[in-house]
């Protein structure tokens, strides 16, 4: 068994990455998911959703955004969306309103529940999965996954179908 480095968590943040961003946790470098054409194109139309809403809502989309969820533990979320205030920071202390994660080919399941379950601790309300292999979403409540037909914030009036994603 090999020894692992362990790094802190300044040197994390002065760090940049080949590819996509990783993590930090508890001292280790936990690389994410190579995305692939279907999660950059659902990732896109995300953003484009999102953006067209801002005139409209107060919200706030961040793409591939690193966020300190607990003390030693920094997560990169595909899209973090803030509600009524733009973040305040390069790393923002304040708690998105809704995660988005797009699943990758190589993305394991037990990995995303731990993840999930360190967003809902952080306070994220609204955690979606999407799922372009499947053309599917998922929400994350209370150590659980449940397909939905929809993405909604009633707060908002407002709701994402599948078709509009991944069209």
């Amino acid at each position: 068994m090999s020894a692992k480095t362990l790094i802190s968590e300044s040197e994390y943040l002065q760090m940049a990455f080949d590819g996509p961003e990783a993590e930090y946790l508890e001292g280790e470098i936990q690389e994410r998911s190579m995305p692939t054409n279907s999660h950059s194109l659902a990732m896109l139309s995300f953003c484009l959703i999102f953006g067209r809403f801002m005139n409209a809502f107060p919200i706030f989309p961040r793409p591939e955004l690193r966020m300190r969820v607990a003390p030693r533990r920094f997560r990169v979320a595909d899209l973090a969306v803030f509600a009524y205030q733009a973040p305040s920071a390069e790393i923002p202390p304040e708690v998105p309103h809704v995660i988005i994660e797009i699943l990758s080919p190589d993305d394991r399941l037990r990995d995303l529940m731990v993840k999930f379950a360190e967003y809902q601790a952080f306070g994220v309300p609204h955690i979606w999965l999407a799922d372009p292999a499947l053309r599917s979403f998922s929400i994350y409540r209370d150590g659980s996954l449940t397909s939905v037909p929809e993405f909604s914030l009633p707060e908002f009036d407002l709701s994402l179908k599948i078709a509009e994603v991944f069209a």
